[in-house]
């Protein structure tokens, strides 16, 4: 390159003055508005000063410097950076627990029941018979009595048709209820026929409501777990 070339490069980039004013209100534009997100891109290679050739590279220097400033001044990410943002996590499904009294069916696979207030049942006593049939063998059983503790009630006794020695027996009050309950001991088992369990109890003088009293008979059999459950009715 002869000298006096570079004479006139020298003296154009020397002539050359930014305009401040322009540069200032890009500054302020950017400040005000979001920037748009972009994507991640690969980072420029940037070329040393020596090897810009002219004035016209000098200009654009000056304007990628002014670019710059706008980007800082803006508070965009660092070109390659990404932001991700995490939403709340979603639950997991949730089992329902599983209803008392008439939610259950009164007969499900080998398992039927039935709930009845004996007839000998008076004004100021009463028995609530829990009836269980199966067609089959069952190798655990357990049946849950409960009558809601309204009117003065209190335990005067227990019993079931199948043998004392097979199951473990409870009485107690539980949540505004009392519970009978029967437990088939471990390595016994219920033959098929119908079974009963009775509960009895004192009340109030006069004739007890018996719409919250309930029970369930919960039982492995061959095809696996059943269980069925329900309500009382008076029987005459």
């Amino acid at each position: 390159m002869d000298e006096d070339l570079r004479e006139r490069l020298r003296a154009a980039a020397a002539s050359h003055r930014p305009d401040r004013a322009r540069m200032l209100a890009r500054v302020e534009r950017g400040m005000a508005e979001e920037p748009p997100a972009r994507p991640a891109r690969a980072p420029r290679t940037v070329m040393p000063w020596l090897r810009v050739a002219g004035a016209t590279a000098a200009v654009c220097g000056v304007l990628t410097a002014g670019a710059f400033a706008v980007a800082s001044a803006g508070g965009e990410e660092p070109e390659g950076v990404q932001r991700v943002a995490a939403g709340p996590a979603s639950p997991g499904p949730v089992s329902p627990a599983p209803d008392r009294g008439g939610a259950l069916p009164a007969g499900k696979g080998p398992l039927w029941s039935d709930g009845s207030l004996d007839p000998e049942s008076n004004s100021y006593w009463a028995q609530s018979e829990v009836t269980v049939k199966t067609t089959g063998p069952l190798s655990a059983l357990t049946v849950e009595l409960r009558i809601a503790l309204n009117g003065g009630v209190n335990t005067t006794g227990s019993w079931r048709s199948l043998p004392e020695e097979d199951f473990t027996v409870s009485a107690r009050e539980e949540d505004g209820f009392l519970v009978y309950r029967w437990a088939l001991r471990q390595g016994r088992s219920v033959p098929a026929g119908t079974h009963t369990f009775a509960g009895q109890y004192n009340h109030a003088e006069g004739d007890r409501d018996t719409g919250r009293d309930d029970y369930t008979a919960r039982a492995r059999a061959a095809g696996g777990q059943v269980a069925v459950g329900g309500g009382f009715t008076r029987t005459r």
